[in-house]
């Protein structure tokens, strides 16, 4: 259902530190941010940062065009879960938005599908918009794979929340080959995928697909960025390296503004 994107389609860009920072840098990018995005109105921009940081970001930010999210939380709103984030916790820092379904998260600490679902569910009850990661490794890529990962993943939350609550976040393509690699995913091939999972979701709900944000990530930088936010079905960036350094990340912004 690719089509010219509506005005209700808002870019939206996205820095991702993962597991970057101490108080002096955070400062120094923080501020750095603020002022270089003060006057570009026409797009919307936030950071997820580690979350013994997020008082720091909220007290920066706080005011200015730039929001501001978690990386994770646990699917669970309480309980003796030591060393997890509850969704409230990220709700008292003023956080409009959490990282869920990361392919790092999915990987690294064996995040399953129907875990990410309950992740999603949980948060937009709290009310943080979840940014919902998908997408497919390298071998699933090479193995011609691609829509059956894509679709797995986004039939899992679908399922558990439908197309209504679906509309409630954000979804970001990852292709996982492409994260960190600085080989992301051509504009074509990111499109590609883009509309096939806008397609999906239009299967359940035309109006839903058509207004909801999908997001691409997977080593988005200032060189490729103005061609893919140009792409009809790709609304805005989850950028990781290039959200660390701050010139970098204006312009990228810039190029979604």
């Amino acid at each position: 259902m690719t089509q010219n994107k509506p005005s209700s389609r808002r870019k939206l860009v996205v820095g991702n530190w993962k597991m970057y920072g101490n108080l002096a840098w955070n400062k120094t990018l923080l501020e750095s941010l603020v002022e270089g995005l003060r006057d570009y109105r026409n797009a919307d921009y936030a950071v997820c940062v580690p979350t013994p940081y997020l008082f720091q970001a909220q007290a920066v930010l706080a005011g200015s065009n730039i929001a501001w999210g978690g990386q994770n939380m646990h699917q669970f709103e309480g309980g003796a879960f030591t060393g997890s984030v509850a969704p409230h916790m990220l709700v008292d820092f003023g956080c409009s938005y959490v990282i869920i379904g990361h392919s790092e998260r999915r990987e690294l600490c064996y995040e399953s599908d129907p875990v990410v679902a309950a992740k999603f569910e949980v948060a937009v009850k709290v009310g943080i918009k979840p940014i919902f990661c998908l997408g497919e490794t390298r071998e699933e890529y090479e193995a011609g794979i691609t829509e059956e990962v894509v679709a797995r993943q986004l039939d899992a939350v679908l399922s558990r929340v439908g197309p209504d609550g679906l509309a409630e976040g954000v979804l970001a393509y990852e292709p996982v080959w492409a994260i960190g690699t600085g080989r992301g995913a051509s504009p074509a091939q990111a499109q590609a995928v883009h509309a096939f999972i806008r397609e999906r979701i239009a299967e359940q709900d035309f109006e839903v697909a058509s207004h909801i944000k999908i997001l691409h990530g997977g080593s988005v930088r200032v060189a490729n960025a103005a061609q893919l936010l140009s792409m009809p079905d790709i609304d805005g960036a989850l950028v990781g390296n290039a959200s660390l350094v701050a010139d970098q990340f204006i312009a990228i912004c810039r190029a979604a503004n």
